[in-house]
């Protein structure tokens, strides 16, 4: 049997899985969701081309394999020393990403500079199936058109690229529609992110935690046409092995599950696109969930070089100027503790899918101010899963 659910083939203890710097704040889109509030000039304190450079030396020094690095913001664009910086880490052999906002600065010269630079993939942000819903969404007239010019030049680049949906209240039914458009216009994968309360996203914005799981089961199906993955919904990994046993049973997931009727509308949409397109499901999911969470194989440093679980929890555990990355990352107090499951509290100590989950560590912080605390939008009850033979087997293959 397969591992359940993909892991590093090393310590992430000793080194992250993936870096992503917050090369500035400075954006020209006001999206909803903002997690930096962005604004439109970057930041006097900003760090600058050497000290931007030692980080990236810092990135190398965690040794081989090294982490996977992305260029972050704000708008990565906005900054003159970019493509300086894009060279300096090809020249130090390392694995480069970009991640760019949809505005003129997301040009065919500015990708293709990028390329040649040293940057091997790209993930742009499509949060609506039409331009009024993603424009809407983003804040600037005209979002949509550069994403989608952008994602074709990507592609003629020869760029690898991500997806970026963020699932709000504004935008969940339309995510059949969005399947759609990933299917004819072709990416590496969907990264659906499930909101947290940070920067301008707030409690309203979210869905509830019944429409968290409805979603989950929904992004299974989708799986088996494209392939997927969440940010901050760690219990994706769940429904991943759960939704394998059921489905080598036969069960409908809709009973099975107790899903609400969200399920049934998105799995309707996605029946009509898959019927039209005349596609059928692969027998297996082709790529599973790689198992990293905040802290714990992800680290994220800000524009001022403090250093954070994640983007989306402002739990600062030090600073780049101060200290060097590797040390912050395996002595920091805050991030060893988030390595540790046995400090997981509530539902999430108790589950048996915790090694393998653990909850998004952000969402409980946004939620609770403990990032230790449950995963308050899972709907799941420890042990309540009815095929405890076949989960038993499922988890002993991790």
């Amino acid at each position: 049997m397969k591992k359940a659910i993909r892991t590093p083939g090393y310590d992430l203890n000793e080194r992250p899985f993936m870096v992503i710097w917050e090369t500035t704040r400075a954006c020209d889109l006001a999206c909803k969701h903002c997690r930096a509030e962005s604004m439109p000039n970057p930041h006097p304190n900003a760090l600058n081309t050497d000290e931007a450079k030692k980080l990236l030396s810092d990135v190398v020094a965690f040794g081989n394999p090294r982490p996977i690095f992305i260029f972050t913001g704000g708008d990565p664009f906005k900054r003159e020393d970019l493509f300086e910086l894009i060279d300096y880490g090809q020249s130090k052999k390392m694995v480069m990403a970009l991640s760019p906002s949809a505005t003129p600065l997301l040009s065919y010269d500015n990708l293709k500079r990028a390329k040649e630079s040293g940057v091997k993939a790209i993930s742009l942000s499509l949060d609506g199936s039409t331009p009024e819903l993603h424009d809407s969404f983003r804040g600037v007239n005209g979002s949509y058109d550069l994403t989608i010019r952008g994602w074709k030049y990507a592609r003629e680049l020869g760029l690898k690229l991500q997806v970026n949906t963020t699932v709000t209240r504004y935008n969940l039914y339309d995510l059949p529609d969005l399947f759609r458009i990933l299917h004819d216009l072709g990416a590496m994968t969907w990264s659906v992110f499930f909101l947290v309360p940070v920067g301008r996203g707030e409690l309203g914005d979210e869905v509830s935690a019944d429409d968290f799981e409805a979603v989950m089961h929904f992004l299974y199906d989708c799986s088996k046409y494209i392939s997927v993955k969440t940010t901050e919904g760690h219990h994706y990994k769940r429904v991943v092995i759960e939704r394998g046993i059921t489905d080598r049973l036969g069960k409908d997931p809709y009973e099975t599950y107790g899903l609400s009727d969200v399920y049934l509308k998105l799995k309707e949409g996605l029946l009509r696109h898959t019927q039209e397109l005349q596609i059928k499901p692969r027998d297996v999911t082709k790529r599973l969930p790689l198992h990293i969470n905040a802290g714990n194989g992800f680290i994220f440093i800000s524009h001022l070089g403090d250093v954070y679980p994640s983007g989306f929890m402002p739990s600062k555990a030090g600073n780049v100027r101060e200290q060097s990355l590797v040390e912050i990352y395996r002595e920091s107090p805050l991030l060893k503790t988030l390595r540790n499951p046995a400090m997981l509290r509530g539902r999430c100590g108790q589950c048996e899918f915790k090694m393998l989950c653990g909850g998004s560590r952000s969402r409980a912080y946004a939620v609770t101010n403990d990032p230790c605390a449950e995963e308050p939008y899972c709907t799941y009850v420890p042990g309540s899963f009815p095929y405890k033979e076949e989960l038993g087997q499922a988890l002993s293959a991790h």
